[in-house]
């Protein structure tokens, strides 16, 4: 069994930087990894795409935040209620009822419904930004983009997106002191209060707009109750806007640290779908999936993991996996067969993973044709990379001139 990996190692701002030279080395010797993360408790991570694709869908690694060490429920009770219980903290039979709940609110008709007014947004964040001749493409357009969408899209005012900005980032960063979970206990009690709100006058006057539609969302005689709803608004917040930020943002570094990939790709529009789902595996924005609970003792890869322990699946490190991939570090936009696990698989396979795709496509079609000449303002080395937490992972800024 190979060296327990360090909770430090884990966070240090050299392995955020470039956590696929870490990941390569690791996998020397071996696909599976103890670590100290959480600290003090028996956690495993996962670095290779054979045994990390199945164990995303191993019905003995459990979601539900009741299957896990008690240690680590009480902390993520008493800090983060407001994301114990929705569909991607769940398991069946309640994620199978949630998950189709949820999805018969949120249908690929919805989502692609919002095609026009995607590019009526990303136009306008363009057009703002095209007369100066550079920009920050993180807070002038890879945030406010998706995070406007999903305000639209929730029926939720966009003015209040820099509140959302803040509740996010709090909820996705780990709590290690007693004033991040007082923290995080506040901003739990101002999101109950918001979307209380909002659901109580969408259950008076339904608008046109998904909270209305999951407040409506029936089957048979089931409907979301009160705190699912909390829940899954909290999730679709958060998740609706975070990772997009980053597939973005982590997408245009790459395609800007290699210039034939962007040239191929303004030669060849036709390629957009293609470059996302090569984007999302070369470095997209969830490196690691969610916590899963380990049910009973098992096995991964022949490592013992004993019941209670925790165990991260990288989804950055298997779409690095030179046994999954031919020339996995390197960028090619016309890769086909591409069986990235950027969006997770089987029962949990990312909800939005339609709308992050959509709005992916239309962002860096739009950017790379009215951006001419767009390239990096600072050298390559110097963009600051940053976590929200221990899963997700993108830029605190890119500066582009063009």
């Amino acid at each position: 069994m190979p060296e327990k990996l360090s909770f430090e190692f884990l966070l240090d701002p050299e392995f955020s930087r470039n956590p696929y030279a870490a990941y390569a080395e690791l996998r020397r010797s071996g696909p599976v990894h103890a670590v100290d993360f959480p600290p003090g408790m028996a956690a495993f991570l996962v670095i290779d795409h054979e045994h990390g694709r199945p164990a995303l869908n191993d019905p003995r690694l459990a979601k539900s935040i009741a299957m896990a060490p008690e240690r680590f429920r009480e902390r993520v009770m008493s800090s983060n209620p407001a994301l114990a219980h929705n569909l991607l903290n769940s398991d069946p039979p309640d994620h199978t009822r949630l998950r189709r709940l949820v999805s018969k609110a949120f249908t690929p008709r919805r989502v692609e419904g919002l095609r026009p007014r995607i590019q009526e947004i990303t136009d306008e964040l363009v057009d703002a930004m095209a007369a100066r001749g550079e920009a920050d493409l993180i807070d002038d357009f890879a945030f406010p983009l998706p995070i406007t969408v999903i305000c639209e899209l929730l029926g939720v005012p966009s003015q209040d997106r820099d509140t959302f900005r803040d509740w996010s980032g709090t909820l996705v960063s780990p709590a290690l002191d007693e004033g991040q979970v007082r923290r995080r206990q506040e901003v739990n009690l101002a999101i109950r209060a918001y979307f209380s709100e909002i659901i109580a006058e969408r259950r008076a006057a339904p608008r046109d707009d998904l909270i209305s539609a999951l407040v409506a969302a029936r089957d048979d005689d089931e409907l979301l109750d009160d705190q699912e709803l909390l829940a899954t608004l909290t999730l679709l917040l958060i998740a609706g806007h975070e990772t997009t930020v980053n597939l973005i943002g982590n997408g245009m570094l790459a395609l800007l640290n290699n210039p034939g990939q962007l040239r191929l790709l303004l030669d060849s529009p036709e390629l957009l779908p293609s470059a996302v789902e090569e984007l999302l595996r070369y470095d997209g924005p969830v490196e690691r999936a969610t916590f899963r609970f380990a049910a009973e003792d098992l096995e991964i890869a022949g490592v013992p993991v004993p019941r209670g322990a925790l165990v991260h699946i990288s989804l950055g490190a298997a779409g690095r996996d030179p046994e999954a991939f031919d020339a996995p570090d390197t960028l090619d936009i016309a890769r086909t067969d591409n069986r990235h696990v950027a969006f997770g698989h089987g029962i949990h396979f990312c909800l939005g993973a339609p709308l992050a795709r959509l709005e992916a496509q239309i962002a860096f079609g739009t950017l790379l044709g009215r951006l001419p000449g767009v390239r990096l303002a600072c050298p390559p080395g110097e963009v600051v990379w940053h976590r929200h937490g221990s899963l997700v992972r993108g830029l605190r800024s890119l500066p582009v001139r063009f």
